[in-house]
């Protein structure tokens, strides 16, 4: 969709699911990243020994993963009050509303996506996912599965505001999960990308690379007026989006951070707002001495001298890097700073890098009465994501 074309309806967040190393459930997430207590311990779910780091952000005793997803999907389900709408009818209509046409009805089946590691068990985790929702909430099944690495559920949810923005559905399940695991452990130890001495420190002095985490987490995107015709509670609006991709290495970022503000760029375009008036950006900052300096780079080309006003951290300080589960992660945790005015903590915080001239939130949460907040996500390959929330 055009950031120049007039949306038909303002997508909107109704439901939340999270499951995360901080515990079931947004509050926990919140309360951690608000105060910076990580959640990195001792990884023993397999054998470490010999790597670069032996951390990582972990569940005690994890579901498997569909499972886990499952779970945190029929939560946002519950919050946006699916469950008291009739489930699938026995012929749902398989032809949506047309862009520009009126609103499509509430029995119109649900669109669920999903955004997962990309491995031989894909098939099995959507395919449990698919069972669990299926005739449930009107969602008939997994419509459709992201495998983007690190941008795979910012590329899902910017789909499904797109789609609640074109009139073609009234709202969208989104979805993603991972969980720590020896193959994906072993490929960032062999790449160096893991922390040496096992703290992930965004933007700081002495940064060393990032560490993982474990998530689940799912959103109801709907339209407003989908929302409010059946009072519906709206945690957030997604006001904008934006999408790039640099290709300029298989795994380093373009270094003046041109894609990333691109994609930034948009984002602001699209919901015609203004750089000045963003309030906080919750950064992919992964703790990578490269990756951080070229994000650091992008807001300064965005964002000129508003930049030294503009509250930065990176929430994966807490929680880890969840991969293809990041995203949603990350929305969770902006959509929840919004509500509570509390800006999260720059964890693992060292001392000032001079290359990047970052406001970061340091010490202690910020309060805020930002009405914008922007969640940043960047892969491998130069793929990046901008989703741009605004208080609900």
């Amino acid at each position: 969709m055009s950031a120049n074309v007039p949306p038909a309806a303002r997508p909107v967040i109704t439901g939340l699911g999270v499951l995360s190393a901080c515990g079931p459930g947004p509050g926990p997430l919140a309360a951690a990243v608000t105060h910076g207590r990580t959640g990195f311990t001792e990884v023993r779910r397999f054998d470490a020994t010999g790597r670069r780091t032996r951390r990582a952000a972990l569940l005690p005793d994890p579901s498997p993963l569909g499972d886990a997803v499952a779970g945190v999907v029929a939560d946002a389900c519950r919050q946006s009050g699916l469950d008291e709408l009739p489930g699938a009818s026995d012929h749902p209509d398989p032809h949506p509303a047309a862009p520009g046409s009126a609103a499509p009805p509430d029995d119109t089946p649900m669109p669920l996506l999903l955004a997962l590691h990309s491995d031989l068990r894909t098939a099995e985790v959507a395919a449990r996912v698919a069972e669990s929702v299926a005739g449930r909430w009107g969602v008939p099944g997994v419509s459709r599965v992201y495998t983007g690495a690190c941008v795979a559920a910012g590329t899902a949810v910017a789909d499904a505001a797109a789609l609640i923005a074109s009139g073609r559905h009234a709202r969208v399940l989104v979805a993603a999960g991972h969980l720590v695991e020896p193959g994906v452990f072993a490929a960032f130890d062999a790449g160096r990308a893991l922390a040496r001495d096992g703290e992930l420190r965004p933007f700081s002095a002495g940064r060393s690379g990032t560490l993982l985490g474990d998530a689940a987490v799912a959103v109801v995107v709907e339209s407003e007026q989908s929302a409010e015709g059946r009072g519906a509670p709206v945690l957030a609006r997604l006001a904008g989006w934006g999408r790039s991709g640099d290709a300029y290495h298989v795994c380093r970022p373009v270094p003046d951070g041109e894609g990333l503000a691109r994609a930034v760029g948009s984002a602001l375009a699209r919901a015609g707002v203004d750089p000045a008036e963003v309030g906080y950006v919750n950064a992919n900052g992964t703790g990578s001495p490269l990756a951080d300096r070229a994000e650091a780079l992008a807001l300064r080309r965005v964002f000129g001298r508003h930049l030294e006003q503009l509250p930065v951290s990176s929430s994966k300080s807490v929680h880890g890097h969840a991969l293809e589960a990041s995203a949603l992660l990350e929305l969770a945790v902006t959509v929840g700073a919004l509500r509570d005015g509390l800006l999260p903590v720059n964890a693992g915080w060292l001392g000032p890098d001079p290359d990047l001239g970052l406001d970061l939130v340091l010490d202690g949460p910020r309060e805020t009465a930002t009405r914008y907040a922007l969640s940043l996500n960047s892969a491998f390959g130069g793929a990046n994501t901008a989703l741009l929330v605004a208080a609900g």
